[in-house]
């Protein structure tokens, strides 16, 4: 059938495609079912929904994804149809019965997701299924070659490329850090990177109260050439962008399973044509991973870089507590700030992000082996590093600024004296959730003690920051009952 165009101005992070009640009725279509659009040889499958009063029946409301895909404009006709359930809906139910996917049909669920022939209650089954059932050597390198394919490739053409991924869940700015330092040391490095999914503030999130972090591919390219680095963040590009909408459900879910992460990241790295890898692994007690997961994961990791030809390293470090003083996008770039301007050391991120930037350069043969980190010590002390830092965030439209305090702030204050034991992260984590990150910036947490530290009666432990009043109350609730930082 063909209908008018009333094009809507919002987007819905998906093509939406509503129709008259009274035409749904005689056409059988049911709200959550797919209509294909057609227009000049374009075509975008949509989720409809139903209104009485929106639209008259001769006529389709779309978003605003549906108006850039074909083009749109008001008055214009599209030819509409009834879209059937996709094949991969079944293959999605096969894993939920935990039974191995071939390279084919996992090619059919992604290139489903990239072209929006899945529902997000369908993504998240897929992300559930991968989740309970796991995945095979052999599927998880399927998925990582599908996500690659289906997306755009930055295309630097240099012989050598480096890049650093973090599984995360540890509070703590160390890509930035290391951006600075490899990039200073003249290394290529196209840094793209997530915003937070289970925590406060993915380097994106943090990135962002500096400078744009989304760009297209075209002024990728030129940035590159410009400073020799770029912390962006990878959504906007298109590199993966079925991973880009199962992340979007992982969040809603908060579930990230471990071969959907390890995808993820390797696609990513193929997209931006990495030959040179280094995984940062944290585990401990409150991290996403214990040590044996830890060790099961650095040799998946490895095991998929052969099979891609990439070579990467990977590197599992201890973490207990927070690595730097701030935890929120705005803190936490602070830290990394202090940091690279020789202000103010946080010993634990200064010592980590020297340690894999050496890692780094040793491995591209920037230093001799077993002195990468006398080297990236060098660069960070002679300011090199804040001098490319600062040149990367120009080139990405923006400018050093500091830590400004929001409007509203608690203070959490010692029950007793005497010595922290514990420091909950993922107490911690929840509390700047509470508090308004990741999307408020300047909201977070700032740690005035760590594991170890002494601490008499009444004396701060943490200080908790928000943009909204009714936001800190709770987070700070939580707080008080939860006891994230216990002093013994």
């Amino acid at each position: 059938m063909k209908l008018k165009v009333k094009p809507l101005k919002f987007s819905a992070g998906r093509p939406v495609a509503i129709i008259n009640e009274s035409l749904a009725q005689k056409s059988s279509i049911h709200v959550d079912e797919r209509l294909v659009l057609k227009r000049n040889h374009k075509s975008v499958v949509a989720v409809v929904d139903v209104a009485k009063k929106l639209i008259g029946e001769g006529e389709v409301a779309v978003s605003t994804e549906i108006v850039k895909e074909l083009g749109l404009k008001e008055e214009d006709y599209v030819e509409v149809e009834l879209s059937p359930k996709p094949q991969s809906v079944w293959l999605i139910r096969k894993k939920l019965s935990c039974k191995t996917l071939s390279r084919q049909e996992i090619t059919s669920i992604i290139k489903d997701i990239v072209q929006n022939a899945l529902t997000e209650a369908e993504i998240a089954y897929f992300v559930s299924a991968v989740y309970k059932c796991g995945a095979s050597l052999e599927e998880t390198a399927d998925m990582t070659r599908a996500i690659f394919e289906t997306g755009r490739k930055l295309g630097l053409k240099k012989k050598l490329i480096v890049d650093k991924h973090s599984i995360g869940g540890i509070p703590g700015r160390v890509t930035p850090i290391l951006v600075a330092i490899c990039a200073a040391a003249g290394l290529i490095m196209p840094k793209t990177s997530s915003r937070a999914i289970t925590t406060p503030s993915g380097t994106a999130d943090a990135v962002e109260y500096l400078a744009d972090v989304e760009f297209t591919v075209e002024e990728l390219r030129k940035i590159i050439k410009k400073a020799g680095a770029c912390i962006v963040w990878g959504g906007s590009l298109g590199l993966a962008p079925a991973d880009d909408k199962i992340i979007q459900v992982e969040r809603l879910l908060n579930l990230d399973p471990k071969p959907q992460m390890i995808a993820s990241i390797m696609a990513k790295k193929l997209a931006v044509g990495a030959t040179h890898v280094l995984i940062d692994i944290p585990y401990g007690m409150n991290a996403k991973v214990n040590h044996k997961e830890a060790k099961k994961l650095a040799r998946d990791f490895m095991k998929i870089s052969r099979i891609f030809k990439i070579t990467t390293k990977c590197v599992l470090s201890q973490n207990n507590e927070p690595l730097g003083n701030g935890i929120g996008p705005a803190l936490e770039i602070d830290d990394v700030i202090k940091i690279l301007m020789r202000e103010d050391k946080c010993y634990e991120l200064e010592e980590k992000a020297v340690f894999l930037s050496g890692k780094l350069l040793e491995m591209t043969r920037k230093a001799q082996p077993g002195k990468g980190e006398q080297v990236a010590k060098e660069i960070l002390d002679s300011g090199r590093a804040y001098q490319k830092f600062a040149e990367i965030i120009t080139a990405q439209h923006g400018k050093i600024k500091r830590f400004k305090e929001p409007k509203f702030k608690r203070v959490v204050t010692s029950r007793k004296s005497g010595k922290v034991a514990e420091v909950n992260i993922k107490k911690l984590n929840l509390i700047a959730r509470l508090a308004g990150c990741p999307l408020d910036k300047l909201a977070g947490i700032y740690l005035h003690k760590h594991l170890n530290d002494k601490a008499k009666k009444h004396e701060p432990l943490l200080t908790i920051y928000s943009e909204n009043e009714y936001e800190l109350r709770h987070a700070f609730e939580y707080c008080i009952n939860e006891e994230p930082v216990v002093v013994k």
